[in-house]
């Protein structure tokens, strides 16, 4: 329940900010919630409807998608069905990345620009305009709703974090931001016990009534507080994403902090599923998105998955009129569910669970583990100057980041630099090397491995008793 400053930040000082900051959150946040409980084919509809907007938009106002329907006799007024999506092309990491401008309509203008965390190992950047901006932020609070989370509540963000950047009065902000709205940053990248002994502590001090997190680090966390038995705290729903959920680690979350409300989201179309009270599958952003779940043919075809197969995903936001993705594949996959209704009495569409979204741990110099999403969060920092990378830990303890320059033969010495800091922090005691490479090669199976971490060295080998000193190198050619 909400005290007294969580009331007001709910019901006064958060609707107000939003609307002098010319953002429909709370009104488009009560549309979502009257429409989550709409027959089926109403949502479908509604969905259409969508759809033949922005192909209408999308084939006026941008030089890539008038010829891609041109090419394949589409025209936007002749859309019937949602069944017509399914003749639009799947759009790729590569092609979001060749086709960047000519993506980019005329009207209206981006409102965001940003670049993705990496979590494929090839970032891009994503342009949205304010509209999509606004349904992306009603959707999210809709979302976490389902957990028990509105504003108002503290909540304590376990998570990893890109370096700091922007001006000291940007960061000052940020602070003041987080604090008027009762959020608290915890690093959830080292897993040592130093470090989750630390993240208890701040959370007894900080009481959080909701708890933010990755899905892997509140899992570590998790078996850390039921093993030492330190928990002295009510339940507290935790909403977990960026890595799959998986039975276990959902028992052992449940057990130290509360139930485990499984998302879907990414930084290119932010929250796309929530898990519900159910905990059967998550519901999908129907108002704001299309998501399809698709499998490959041998032969090339491509189809919508049955109901219990599994497929990749392909998402197509219905607001982004800035710059339009249609059919985005998002490099993950996920298990199509029928359309019969969820428990809860909600009506969006399910799907779930989510595959391929899976970290390899890390070591430090020391033996302690270092979650491998703290790689990625750092090239979203430096993605402008990089094309694709991988980390790899041998069996020695050595680390080596692969990076593919975007220009040139070498990263900027300021590139460079930002990541030896990453590691130096993460990865103390631990041989680092970047090597410079023209292209990352897939696996035999056709998936690019952002995170590789080979078995350790048997017990017992006399050779690097001690772990050899931090030291970062560059591969690349001298000039």
């Amino acid at each position: 329940m909400l005290d007294l400053y969580g009331s007001i930040l709910e019901k006064a000082l958060f609707p107000a900010y939003e609307a002098l900051r010319g953002r429909p959150t709370v009104p488009l946040l009560g549309r979502l919630l009257e429409c989550e409980r709409l027959p089926l084919a109403h949502l479908r509809a509604l969905q259409l409807g969508s759809l033949r907007r922005l192909l209408r938009h999308a084939y006026l106002h941008t030089h890539h998608y008038r010829a891609v329907m041109d090419e394949r006799g589409i025209a936007p007024d002749r859309v019937s069905s949602l069944d017509d999506l399914a003749r639009m092309p799947l759009l790729d990491r590569d092609t979001v990345r060749a086709t960047m401008d000519t993506r980019t309509a005329n009207f209206p203008p981006v409102a965001v620009e940003k670049t993705t965390s990496g979590t494929t190992g090839q970032p891009v950047v994503v342009r949205y305009c304010a509209e999509s901006r606004h349904w992306r932020d009603a959707t999210r609070w809709r979302g976490y709703g389902w957990a028990g989370y509105t504003v108002g509540m503290r909540a304590l963000h376990y998570w990893g974090f890109p370096p700091p950047q922007g001006s000291w009065l940007r960061r000052r902000k940020v602070q003041l931001d987080r604090l008027v709205k009762r959020d608290l940053y915890v690093d959830c990248t080292v897993r040592s016990e130093e470090a989750m002994a630390e993240a208890v502590a701040a959370l007894e001090r900080f009481r959080p009534q909701v708890i933010i997190a990755f899905s892997a680090g509140a899992a570590a966390l998790a078996r850390f507080v039921n093993e030492q038995g330190v928990r002295r705290w009510r339940d507290i729903p935790v909403l977990l994403g960026a890595e799959r959920l998986w039975p276990d680690e959902r028992a052992a979350i449940a057990e130290a902090f509360g139930p485990a409300f499984e998302t879907y989201g990414s930084r290119e179309l932010m929250l796309m599923a929530s898990e519900c009270e159910a905990h059967d599958g998550m519901h999908t952003s129907m108002e704001s998105m299309i998501i399809e779940v698709v499998v490959r043919e041998p032969d090339g075809a491509v189809r919508p998955a049955r109901a219990g197969e599994t497929g990749e995903v392909a998402v197509t936001d219905l607001h982004n009129l800035a710059c339009p993705m249609i059919r985005y594949l998002t490099g993950d996959l996920a298990l199509q569910r029928g359309d019969e209704p969820c428990r809860c009495g909600r009506t969006l569409a399910r799907i779930g669970p989510i595959e391929g979204r899976v970290t390899e741990t890390l070591r430090d110099g020391q033996g302690r583990p270092v979650s491998g999403l703290v790689f990625n969060t750092l090239f979203g920092a430096i993605a402008d100057v990089a094309r694709g990378f991988q980390v790899r830990q041998a069996r020695d303890g050595r680390v080596t980041m692969k990076v593919v320059p975007a220009a040139g033969d070498r990263l900027p010495p300021a590139t460079e630099e930002l990541v030896r800091a990453t590691a130096r922090r993460y990865l103390p005691g631990v041989r680092f090397e970047i090597e410079v490479v023209a292209d990352i090669p897939l696996t035999p199976a056709g998936k690019r491995k952002v995170v590789v971490v080979e078995p350790p060295e048997p017990a017992g080998d006399e050779e690097d008793e001690a772990p050899p000193a931090l030291m970062i190198e560059s591969a690349a050619p001298a000039p």
